[in-house]
Formats: C-alpha cells, structure tokens, sequence
C-alpha cells in the first residue's frame, strides 16, 4: 500500500507557539512512519512557513526551554487551487525544491490564526485536505462568548457569564459590574479567544478584579468573566471516525494545592494538579458525560475532534465548560490519555485524525 504523505503543521503566532511545538515532537515521534510520509512545517512568530527537520526531540517539552519555531530562511510554497497538490520550498539559497504531492494537512496550531478557523479557510481555498476542526465550529469554540450562545441554545448548560469588552464606555462598565456582582464570587476571567489558560484568572474578591481584567485584556479586546461552578472537573475527548462521532472515557483534573488548571499546571508538569484518567466514575456518569460531550460536538458542527471540558456538580449536573478544537497532545496532555485509556494507542489516534482529513 503507498503511503500517504502529511503535512504536519506546527508553531504559529499566537501565545500558544511553544505549547504547539511541543505537541508537533510528540506527533512527530508517535506518526506511524508505515503508513505515512511526514513533511515537517513549522510557522514562526512572525507568521513565516519554514521546512522544519523531522526532529521531534529537537521540540520535547521542557519547561526551562519550551520549544520554538525559528525561522531557518526557507519558505514554503503551498500548492494552487486544482494543480497537483504538489509542495515546493524555497531554500535559504535560493533553490527551489519539489517536495512531492501531498495528500493532507495535520495542523496542530493552537490558538488565534491556527484554532480559529483561519488557517481551515485558508486550506479551503487551496483546496487542500486537512485533518481536525472545520471553520464554523473552530471559529465557535475560539470564542467562548458565542460557543456559550451556541450550548445554550442547543439546551445544554453552561456557568453563567458577563462579557466585556475593553472600549465600553463608563455606563457600561457600571452595568457591568452589576451583572459580575450577580455572578457571585469567586469569578474566572478569560480572554474570549485565547487557549491554555494563557491571561486567565481566579478572582475571589473584587478588588483584584481590574488587575485580572488587565491581564486578560492583553490577549483580546473581549474577555468573559465566568461565575465559579463548584464541582469535580471533568474532560472527555471527541473523536470523528468512520462509525461516526465516539467519546472517550472521561478523565479529571484533580486540584490539590493549585487555584485552577492553569499554563503550568496543564503543560509543565508543575505540582498541585493530576491528571487522572480513566476518573473515578459510575456507569451512568460515564454515559451522561459522554452524550454530554457528543451534543456538545454537534452543537457547534463539531469535525475532526474536540475535548470537552465541563463541571461535574455536587448535585449530579454537568456543565459545560468549553470546547477545544485542538487539544493538546504533549505527553501529559489529556486528550491522548483518555484515548489511550479507551483503547486507542496514541499513533492510531493520529492516524484516525489523518484519515478523518482524508475522507472529507
């Protein structure tokens, strides 16, 4: 059988570069090498496609030097709509090589122009195959405010919210902070579309609130200021296959000595927080977070995969708290974890990913 050749695509220029780097040396080392052929690219800060070496320990996450995508002179030259799909670069030195055709892109960009549903336009109008997420429901779930509107409107709940934007004016920042005071504290506030708990905090009394404000504001003009749900926190893993959409095995993210999941605690192994999976559930639990998990996807037009994240109340209620189109894959990463706990080896969800790009 010839082997499929795949793009795998990492780095970008959001805040989530590194976090994407690192996903790109686990994918890399795990791709199964029978059945494809890789084509490393990585995006720089600056938005430049660079031939990257086929070198996943070259992007091993390392919290004292977190992976990155430097620009090595080359540049990529993606193929034109209805030609061969043929990749060519621009070497350093001016040489022009083919690469071959290419039949599917792997984008593992986390973040604003990668998660967003930009770079998913852009291979569409290539027409291009790529795996993971399509525009409508990348671009739902980067903002949290409309995929919010989305899972209510499909009748699933979702923690109250109040979202703000940083050119609202006087009268409206008063009626603002009403709305937060009806929240109740402590509130989370996020940038609408930012990932990794990247400027995200926990605010427990409202004095800290316009230094949390701040810090979200620094990675979007809109930030939502969520209502705590006091609960265990719950993450399933979405996949699309040929039998259709599946759910893996929940996992949960256990808090010990950590305010919230937050950057450290999700990608540089940092102490107060496990990732537990298969979590400690009953049957009916496991069955009710799975449906959740799979309106969820097909609220938002779900493609490719997702990891749905939500609360798990003391009463027995699920709460959504968001969808995320591009998990992580890093070694401590819950996506795989779930899938691997399911039955589902780590190089055989990738090629389950790849093969979903390919059949659409």
């Amino acid at each position: 059988m010839d082997k499929q050749t795949v793009v795998v695509l990492f780095g970008g220029r959001s805040s989530e570069h590194s976090i994407s780097s690192a996903t790109a040396g686990g994918v890399l080392q795990a791709i199964d090498r029978d059945r494809y052929e890789v084509i490393p690219v990585g995006i720089t800060r600056e938005g430049a496609f660079v031939l990257e070496e086929d070198a996943p320990a070259k992007f091993a996450l390392d919290a004292a030097h977190l992976p990155e995508v430097v620009d090595n002179g080359s540049r990529v030259l993606w193929p034109e709509p209805g030609g061969t799909r043929s990749l060519r670069v621009v070497h350093a030195d001016g040489e022009v090589e083919d690469l071959g055709s290419i039949d599917v892109v792997l984008p593992i960009l986390h973040g604003t122009h990668g998660e967003d549903g930009t770079i998913q336009g852009y291979f569409d109008t290539l027409e291009v195959p790529y795996a993971g997420g399509g525009v409508l429901d990348s671009a739902l779930c980067m903002d949290k405010h409309f995929m919010k509107v989305v899972l209510e409107a499909a009748g699933i709940r979702v923690a109250p919210w109040v979202t703000v934007r940083r050119g609202d004016g006087p009268h409206s920042a008063d009626a603002q902070r009403v709305g937060i005071e009806a929240l109740g504290l402590p509130v989370f506030v996020k940038p609408a579309r930012a990932g990794s708990s990247v400027g995200v905090s926990k605010v427990s009394d409202l004095d800290e609130l316009e230094a949390a404000l701040e810090l979200a504001f620094a990675e979007d003009e809109k930030v939502l200021i969520e209502s705590g749900v006091s609960g265990r926190e719950i993450e399933v893993a979405i996949l699309e296959s040929a039998d259709g959409v599946r759910a893996s095995l929940p996992g949960e993210i256990v808090l010990t000595t950590r305010g919230f999941y937050d950057f450290e605690g999700k990608y540089l192994g940092g102490d107060g927080v496990e990732v537990v999976c298969p979590a400690e559930l009953s049957d009916d639990q496991i069955a009710a977070i799975q449906d959740t998990g799979v309106r969820a996807f097909e609220a938002v037009d779900g493609r490719g995969l997702a990891r749905v994240d939500m609360f798990l109340t003391d009463e027995g209620d699920l709460v959504v708290n968001e969808l995320n189109t591009m998990p992580g894959f890093t070694p401590i990463s819950m996506f795989p974890k779930c899938w691997v706990a399911s039955g589902l080896s780590y190089a055989d969800l990738i090629g389950e990913l790849i093969e979903a790009g390919l059949r659409r």
